[in-house]
């Protein structure tokens, strides 16, 4: 069993796409992903000084009629040897927004304007009302300054290209969930897979060490047949229980082994994503059935979270413009690059249309959407704090969305089954998350059956819950 000292950069590096998803979150350092509240980041090289341009910002992604809509945004100053989240101060800046109504025809120029009253996001443009209650929505982008030499970045980085885009929620459906009880929390239909901590051919790698918490497991999915494939980084492979089985199979891959995110096509392929690397920008991999690599493709920007199947294929999350991006993962010796133009803020959905959601202090927005227009939409308030969104998927007419709820001593997840007329079910998971994974990886759903990926100090679990409802 591995507990050599974890990359604290390359775990940071897939991290904080993932807006640092610890209990505690602060809104104002996220942005879109899924679209899920995820930390929006935008970097360039201030070479003269040595410093990265770092911007935040939280995107209003679902408003609600009548709602006062105002961007804002904060930029920091890294040292350039540092990681990102780390070493950053608050710097001197400027910038403008260029924003539309709907998403055709010019943009309007909002000059950024400083506000020193702010706690967070000090650099706000006010959306002017005939935009903000647009029945189309609006687009927008941001151009960003700051440090010597005036270095300018924009966020999302296409710009024009692939501007950022807030929805109305117009009818949307009110569910309260009141205070959370810990404590009541719902057993599993089955375990489907499990295996100890170690280094044996149907064991699971764990690192870490004194000052850093155990990794291992970096994430799970589950194709339509029930097979179970989790990623054993450490031991840079995937673990593949086939339904019914105890004994895993166990496949090598060629990639780096640290902390990543993966996904299983239909015809097999496995994608894996991984964080940046000394050099190089982040990779997605592909590997045939039999863990035979089949290509990759890499992006300029350092951060990526999250990938996907979406309609057409492997869709990423990638950071700094915040947006999901579809990848061409071609055959040659040399990766692919990958079209930031071609990013949007929802995450595309292998049926078509999009879903996309928001977290706002205690509550989540969450809507399906198509063509930019919302199908059906639901706002979900708590009484009790809510964490980060782990899943929201449709199932039919209604959403199964996962959310982590939190107070200064405990934690678990509430599954809400979504319908047209409000919450349909629910119940609540324990967090099982003894050891760190990749940052939204703890959820799959396949048909009506929810697979939660756990751990706990003996080894690593995934556990399928039914949900007993039908599409």
């Amino acid at each position: 069993m591995k507990h050599t000292p974890v990359s604290i950069l390359a775990r940071r590096r897939l991290a904080i796409s993932a807006g640092l998803l610890a209990g505690a979150l602060s809104g104002t350092a996220l942005a879109a992903t899924l679209v899920l509240p995820v930390t929006a980041t935008a970097e360039r090289s201030l070479q003269a000084a040595g410093l990265l341009l770092d911007a935040t910002h939280l995107p209003p992604l679902l408003t609600t009629p009548g709602e006062d809509v105002t961007l804002r945004y904060d930029i920091h100053c890294v040292p350039a040897q540092e990681s990102l989240g780390s070493g950053s101060e608050l710097c001197s800046g400027r910038g403008s927004v260029f924003i539309r109504a709907g998403d055709t025809g010019p943009f309007t120029e909002l000059q950024l304007r400083v506000d020193p009253a702010a706690e967070e996001g000090r650099y706000a443009a006010h959306v002017p009302g005939e935009i903000a209650r647009s029945r189309w929505g609006f687009t927008y982008y941001a151009v960003l300054s700051a440090g010597p030499g005036g270095a300018t970045v924009r966020l999302p980085e296409a710009g024009a290209d692939a501007p950022q885009r807030s929805l109305p929620m117009d009818r949307a459906v009110d569910v309260r969930l009141g205070t959370h009880v810990f404590g009541a929390v719902h057993h599993a239909h089955a375990r489907v897979a499990q295996a100890p901590w170690g280094d044996g051919p149907a064991d699971v790698g764990l690192e870490g060490g004194r000052a850093v918490p155990p990794v291992g497991g970096s994430s799970f999915d589950v194709d339509a047949s029930g097979t179970v494939h989790v990623l054993d980084h450490v031991h840079r492979r995937l673990l593949r229980w086939q339904h019914g089985t105890q004994v895993p199979q166990s496949v090598p891959l060629a990639i780096a082994g640290t902390l990543a995110d993966v996904s299983i096509a239909r015809d097999g392929t496995t994608y894996v994503l991984e964080g940046a690397r000394a050099g190089q920008g982040p990779l997605l991999r592909a590997f045939d059935d039999e863990g035979k690599a089949l290509g990759a493709a890499e992006f300029t920007e350092r951060t990526v979270s999250q990938v996907r199947l979406g309609a057409d294929g492997p869709i990423v999350l990638q950071q700094p413009s915040g947006q999901w991006v579809p990848v061409t993962v071609g055959r040659g010796p040399q990766p692919d690059a990958v079209a930031v133009a071609e990013g949007i803020p929802g995450r595309s959905l292998p049926g078509g249309g999009e879903v996309v959601v928001l977290r706002r202090g205690n509550e989540v927005r969450v809507a399906i959407t198509t063509a930019g227009r919302v199908l059906r939409s639901w706002r979900v308030a708590s009484a009790t704090p809510l964490g980060e969104v782990q899943l929201a998927e449709p199932l039919g007419t209604r959403l199964v969305l996962v959310v982590r709820l939190y107070t200064d001593t405990r934690d678990e997840f509430r599954v809400l089954v979504l319908g047209p007329a409000g919450l349909e079910a629910s119940a609540s998971l324990d967090s099982a998350d003894w050891a760190e994974s990749a940052p939204l990886s703890r959820f799959r759903l396949v048909g009506s059956s929810l697979y939660q990926l756990g751990s706990t100090p003996t080894g690593l679990f995934v556990d399928r819950f039914d949900l007993e409802v039908t599409s």
